[in-house]
C-alpha cells in the first residue's frame, strides 16, 4: 500500500516560470536554507527562517544562464559563477570579488568575456564544469579545465579540480581528474575538507571523484574508478548513495574508502501500473532517475519517474539505505513533476505540475 507524503509547505518560485528562467532549487545546511533560482540576468536566492521567506539576495550574473553553472555560499554573501573561460565571484553590489580564469570549455584560443560569443552554437553547446562552497563557506571546490590563470605551465593541461580560498580565490591546491567531461557536478560533504564530483562523459560513462582537502593537500580518491553518478551523501557523511551510469542499480558505499555495502537493482520496482499488458517487458521495466537522496540517515527517497513518462505520473520510492530494500511506493495529494530531492532533515521536495513552485514534503 502507498505510503502518504505530507505537504510541509509550497514555496513560491522566486522568479516566474518562464522560458528565460530555470527551476528553483532548494540547499540546506547548517544554520542555512536557500531558495535558490538563476534567471538570465541574476541569481536569486531567498533566505528562509524555518521556510518562511526573511530577506531576497540578488547577484548579478557576469554571463547570460546558458553559459555556466553557479554556486551561492551558505551565508549568501558570495556566489561564484562557473563559467566557459572562468570562474568569477560577485557579492550582491555586483562588486567582482575575484576571478580566476582558465582553458575555455569550448576550446577556442580565449577571450575576455562571453560576449563576442553569446550567439555562437560552439560555445552555447559546449562541455561544462561546476562549483560548489565547502559547507562552512570557507572553501570552493571548482572542476575547470586547465590550465588556470595560476598555474605554473604554458602548456595545455587535463581537466582540474580546484580547492579555492573562498576569500580572495587563492587556488590552495589542484588536482587532475583524468576525466573528459561534457558537465559536471559537486555533490557536498558536512565536512568542509571532503566533496564529491560527479563527472558526466556521455556516452562513455561517469566517473566519480572524491576529494580531500587537509589543509595543505588535495588528495582526489576514484573510488576504483567505477562508472556511477554520485547523488548524495547521508547527513552524517557516512554514507554515499550513488545509480549506475545506465540507471539499472543504486547503491549505498561507506564513505571512507568507497565500498558498497548495499545495492539495489531495478528488477526490483514494478512496472508501471498504466502499462498495458501486452507491452514487451524491456520497455516496461523501470530504472532509476538520476536524482534522489536521504531524507534522514536512515530513509532514502529516489525515483523513476523518467522511466514512468511514457505510461503515467512518476514514481517515487522509500528504500533503506542499509538492507537497499524497497519500502514502500509514495502517494501524494497533489500533482507533482520530475524525481525527489532529499534535504537530509526529514523532508524531501518536488516541482509543482505548474513549474511555478516548490512542494516541501515528509512522511
Amino acid at each position: 500500500m502507498p505510503r502518504p507524503a505530507h505537504l510541509v509547505v509550497p514555496l513560491d518560485a522566486p522568479s516566474p516560470a518562464t522560458g528565460f528562467g530555470t527551476a528553483p532549487c532548494l540547499t540546506s545546511g547548517p544554520g542555512s536554507r536557500l531558495l535558490v533560482q538563476r534567471d538570465d540576468a541574476e541569481l536569486i536566492v531567498r533566505e528562509l527562517a524555518g521556510w518562511a521567506p526573511v530577506s531576497t539576495i540578488r547577484f548579478p550574473a557576469p554571463w547570460p544562464r546558458g553559459f555556466g553553472s553557479w554556486a551561492v555560499s551558505p551565508a549568501a554573501d558570495l556566489a561564484v559563477f562557473a563559467g566557459r573561460h572562468a570562474l568569477r565571484a560577485v557579492d550582491p553590489s555586483g562588486h567582482v570579488r575575484w576571478e580566476l580564469r582558465h582553458r575555455c570549455w569550448a576550446g577556442c584560443p580565449g577571450h575576455t568575456d562571453v560576449a563576442g560569443h553569446a550567439d555562437d552554437r560552439d560555445h552555447r553547446y559546449s562541455d561544462s564544469g561546476s562549483v560548489a562552497f565547502a559547507a562552512d563557506g570557507t572553501l570552493v571546490w571548482a572542476h575547470v579545465r586547465g590550465p588556470s590563470a595560476d598555474a605554473d605551465t604554458g602548456q595545455d593541461a587535463a581537466e582540474e579540480w580546484l580547492v579555492l580560498d573562498a576569500a580572495d580565490g587563492t587556488v590552495l591546491d589542484r588536482a587532475a581528474t583524468g576525466t573528459a567531461a561534457a558537465g559536471s557536478v559537486h555533490v557536498p560533504h558536512p565536512d568542509p575538507g571532503q566533496m564529491g564530483l560527479s563527472v558526466g562523459e556521455g556516452q562513455d560513462g561517469s566517473p566519480l571523484r572524491w576529494g580531500r582537502w587537509d589543509g595543505r593537500r588535495l588528495a582526489v580518491d576514484t573510488f576504483g574508478g567505477a562508472d556511477r553518478v554520485l547523488l548524495a551523501v547521508s547527513p552524517s557523511g557516512d554514507r554515499l548513495l550513488t545509480v549506475t551510469h545506465d540507471q539499472d542499480t543504486l547503491a549505498v558505499h561507506r564513505t571512507a574508502d568507497g565500498s558498497v555495502t548495499a545495492t539495489l537493482d531495478a528488477d526490483a520496482v514494478p512496472p508501471h501500473p498504466a502499462a498495458e499488458e501486452d507491452t514487451e517487458d524491456d520497455e516496461t521495466r523501470a530504472y532509476f532517475d538520476y536524482e534522489g537522496g536521504f531524507v534522514d540517515e536512515d530513509t532514502l527517497v529516489v525515483g523513476t519517474a523518467e522511466s514512468d513518462e511514457e505510461f503515467g505520473p512518476g514514481r517515487h520510492w522509500l528504500v533503506d539505505p542499509a538492507s537497499m530494500r524497497l519500502l514502500d511506493r509514495l502517494a501524494y495529494p497533489v500533482e507533482v513533476s520530475g524525481p525527489p530531492r532529499a534535504l537530509g532533515d526529514g523532508t524531501w521536495y518536488t516541482v509543482s505540475a505548474a513549474g511555478g513552485a516548490l512542494l516541501v514534503w515528509a512522511l
